[in-house]
């Protein structure tokens, strides 16, 4: 009998518990529960390790507590709004570093907004919190097929927040394309949180150079503030600039 392995992911201790022995109690599952973001990430790279890696994560949309080591999915100024920013980033940092293992997130109520953010992060389910036990299942086991898992009355409203989602992109993309090369890179340092006497080290360049960069960065994107071009950079799929690693050679140009 092939087994699943599941990782229920909740900060609610009552409820972890018991939807871990719930599932359990089904003869092909094997189940452990974390409390917290970095407790799940220590469980993924312990298992990953062992070579006993997790097939599905039930991840709480609400899960409270910071996860270090994960970029935001989406802006904490937006994120902050709904209390999202964990359980999405949690959703994200996992598909990014293992791929390989689906996600579903665990809900309070039925939002589109929050679905549509889930689905981008790479989760492939939304399931109520109150849904019976053997709905999970069949969605578990739907994910593990390359399902997707919405709930009927999201469907329409999760389209409509994807397409409008894609219609920022596009445009978020068609701004960042007009920087230069040098304010690209700037603008990567700024999604990183470098702030302008860190950037000018990393480049190698002047505070003044680098807040002219900076300035001229704002005024192409059309925002006034720098957490306001890094919510934009996010939308047009601008990672962080890699701080383990150079950004220019020291011999290059450096303005």
């Amino acid at each position: 009998m092939v087994r699943i392995r599941v990782l229920v992911v909740d900060d609610h201790r009552i409820f972890a518990e018991s939807l871990a022995a719930a599932l359990a109690a089904e003869p092909d599952v094997d189940v452990s529960a974390a409390g917290s973001g970095p407790a799940a990430l220590r469980s993924l790279e312990r298992a990953a390790a062992e070579g006993r890696r997790f097939d599905v994560l039930l991840v709480d949309s609400d899960l409270g507590g910071n996860v270090p080591g994960v970029r935001p999915a989406v802006p904490v100024q937006e994120a902050n709004e709904d209390g999202l920013v964990d359980g999405i980033s949690l959703v994200a940092g996992v598909r990014t570093a293992q791929p390989g293992v689906r996600i579903i997130v665990l809900a309070e109520k039925d939002d589109p907004r929050r679905a549509a953010l889930a689905l981008q992060a790479g989760a492939s389910g939304w399931v109520a919190k109150d849904c019976s036990l053997s709905r999970l299942l069949n969605v578990i086991r739907g994910v593990l097929r390359d399902e997707t898992h919405l709930p009927p009355a999201l469907l329409t409203g999760v389209l409509r927040e994807l397409t409008a989602a894609r219609k920022h992109r596009t445009e978020s993309e068609r701004l960042v394309e007009s920087l230069t090369p040098r304010e690209r890179e700037v603008l990567r340092c700024m999604v990183a949180g470098l702030g302008r006497k860190a950037v000018a080290e990393r480049l190698f360049l002047s505070p003044h150079t680098v807040r002219t960069h900076m300035q001229n960065v704002l005024g192409k994107l059309g925002v006034h503030s720098t957490l306001a071009a890094v919510a934009l950079a996010r939308r047009a799929g601008v990672g962080p600039v890699d701080l383990a690693g150079d950004v220019v050679e020291r011999g290059g140009q450096l303005a």
